[in-house]
């Protein structure tokens, strides 16, 4: 039921409802949300005054969008401007549950697939199969801990998929021609190879948007350049250099706590860093210490 009013923390909304936020990356806040029915009638229209993405995950209510009535189930995608004005109402008398994306324009500004979403309107539709099991996996990810730069990746490249699927998403790709041509490759190695560099020398502290900024370019551009570059995504490409730095570390006599190790290399936590270790190399933190680290030697006086 996302008639609550502004904020940044959709905690802070009066709606009756159960909030979870699931990540706040620089320029975008994710969280989920099951309402509570207390009235099953129209609420009072109240002014959206971001970008939001609000996708359907169980119930169905109805909603009043600029005037227009429509019925809001699982499967509905809606994206807002601000300005729109927007009320709901739950005559089926259930609750309902839905992912809430709120972006700031800045960010929508530097992708070229946003320009209709800013300049033309929002957008209400359905999700289809793929769609729909990308923002559950989105959500599951989330919920299992992400630090924030692996976030507002993953965010951005649900974005595409989200934009390639409404009719919003401007048409941001050039003739494979252009692509191919030679001054247009080598600057988009050059980008890649300079997204490489601060990578290796941040000390994983940056963000996404930090490294952007550090390179001359959007998150957005940032992460398609660097993908078709090096077949690698950025959070990868990261996290492999992470790994390495962690299993310098665990081969090192002092035998420094996982949690310290999580948050020296930017970990969301030691969860996260078991996770992404094991998958990376297929052993856990703990066995690999033991597996790096030279034993210890021991003297035997002569006696």
């Amino acid at each position: 039921m996302p008639a609550e009013g502004v904020g940044s923390d959709p905690r802070r909304r009066t709606t009756p409802a159960r909030w979870r936020v699931l990540g706040h990356p620089e320029g975008m806040l994710a969280y989920q949300a099951r309402c509570i029915v207390e009235d099953h009638g129209w609420t009072e229209s109240t002014v959206v005054d971001r970008h939001k993405v609000i996708l359907g995950r169980s119930g169905a209510y109805r909603r009043r969008l600029n005037g227009r009535v429509e019925l809001s189930d699982a499967t509905s995608v809606l994206l807002t401007r601000p300005g729109d004005e927007l009320a709901v109402a739950h005559p089926f008398g259930c609750g309902d549950s839905y992912t809430c994306l709120e972006i700031d324009p800045v960010v929508l500004a530097a992708r070229p697939d946003a320009e209709g979403w800013l300049d033309r309107g929002g957008w209400s539709g359905s999700s289809d199969a793929a769609l729909d099991l990308a923002h559950r996996l989105l959500v599951a990810e989330f919920r299992r801990g992400l630090d924030g730069f692996e976030m507002a990746e993953r965010l951005h490249r649900f974005l595409t998929h989200l934009l390639r699927h409404s009719p919003l998403g401007a048409d941001e790709g050039l003739d494979p021609a252009v692509r191919r041509r030679p001054a247009t490759l080598v600057a988009h190695r050059r980008l890649a190879d300079r997204a490489r560099e601060v990578l290796a020398n941040s000390g994983f502290t940056l963000s996404l948007d930090e490294v952007a900024r550090e390179v001359g370019s959007s998150p957005h551009h940032l992460s398609r350049v660097f993908h078709r570059m090096t077949g690698s995504s950025l959070t990868s490409y990261r996290n492999r250099l992470r790994v390495r730095a962690v299993l310098d570390t665990l081969a090192e006599p002092d035998g420094r706590p996982l949690g310290a190790l999580a948050t020296e290399y930017g970990f969301a936590d030691q969860a996260h860093l078991t996770r992404v270790v094991r998958e990376q190399v297929g052993h856990p933190p703990a066995r690999l210490r033991r597996l790096l680290t030279p034993a210890v030697e021991t003297r035997t006086g002569s006696g």
